[in-house]
């Protein structure tokens, strides 16, 4: 494992908290990332780490060590993009954060046009749920629905999510089809394995808002395996159009309680950090999807 790699792996387990959350994020084996603070520890000959049972915080050498990791991660990615260097050459290195499901049912098959219209650019998606502000270490563009914290970055939007309670076909043969909110509470349900207003099931009742406790039998962090244990006919889920449309559109999936659905949509926001001095490899990403996806249902 070569040494930048090592300080990368540093600082994502700064920014995780521990080792175990940095493999988690980044898709690594925990082992590598204990490997990699080893190799640099034995490097720098210091303790970069105190290791506790849930979490691992930075000696004062670590600390230290810190503010040169991020030089060298900032100092790398402008190395990445020098070949942008030419006003009009689309080159270099574009990373993208979004949401797994969105990665997956929006950008995926899209990639490959992108590709091959610029042949000097390479691109790497970074997934994950929730919206974090990676702007500042690396990422170019974040694509995120919901409402955003402020800051001075710029936010296009891209268009507007609608959650949709659903279930297939073949377990409402089973098990009944709700007829109003709260027999929802007779159903196996499954929701998000995290703290998220997407596990909040409110609905119009009466001319009155009403937020049902739905009785969650297992939650998942991702949206594809509530979207999986759904399709596999074993319960009721909540997710968004951009994800299961495809699903609604060709009776995979049936919406439930529709006419009791609030006329609330969701924003999905495209993010970048400049809009004065926008390079051209995010410029041909926010152009290209910005066309692509203006024509979604969603």
């Amino acid at each position: 494992m070569d040494l930048y790699t090592q300080i990368q792996i540093f600082v994502w387990a700064v920014d995780s908290g521990n080792f175990s959350a940095a493999a988690r994020d980044h898709d690594l084996a925990p082992s590598t990332v204990s490997k990699a603070i080893a190799h640099l520890e034995k490097r720098l000959n210091v303790r970069l780490f105190y290791r506790g049972p849930h979490a691992h915080t930075l000696t004062e050498e670590g600390r230290s060590y810190e503010h040169t990791a991020r030089d060298v991660i900032r100092a790398m990615a402008a190395a990445e993009t020098v070949g942008e260097s030419l006003p009009q050459q689309v080159a270099g290195v574009l990373r993208v954060h979004t949401m797994a499901t969105f990665a997956k049912h929006q950008i995926l098959h899209r990639l490959p046009a992108f590709l091959d219209q610029y042949p000097e650019l390479s691109v790497e998606i970074q997934v994950g749920a929730q919206y974090v502000d990676l702007l500042e270490k690396g990422v170019d563009i974040a694509i995120h629905s919901g409402v955003l914290p402020d800051s001075s970055h710029v936010a296009y939007r891209l268009g507007e999510a609608e959650w949709i309670v659903c279930a297939s076909p073949r377990y409402l043969e089973i098990h009944g089809t709700p007829r109003e909110p709260s027999d929802l509470l007779k159903h196996r349900c499954f929701n998000f394995a995290f703290a998220s207003p997407w596990n909040s099931w409110s609905f119009r009742h009466n001319d009155e808002i009403v937020a049902v406790p739905v009785k969650c039998r297992a939650s998942f962090t991702q949206g594809d395996l509530l979207r999986d244990i759904a399709l596999a006919d074993e319960g009721i889920v909540r997710l968004a159009n951009f994800h299961i449309g495809n699903d609604i559109a060709d009776g995979s999936l049936v919406p439930l309680l529709t006419e009791f659905q609030l006329p609330l949509r969701e924003p999905v926001f495209l993010i970048h950090a400049d809009r004065k001095h926008t390079s051209p490899r995010i410029k041909a990403f926010l152009d290209f999807f910005r066309e692509k996806l203006s024509g979604a249902v969603w």
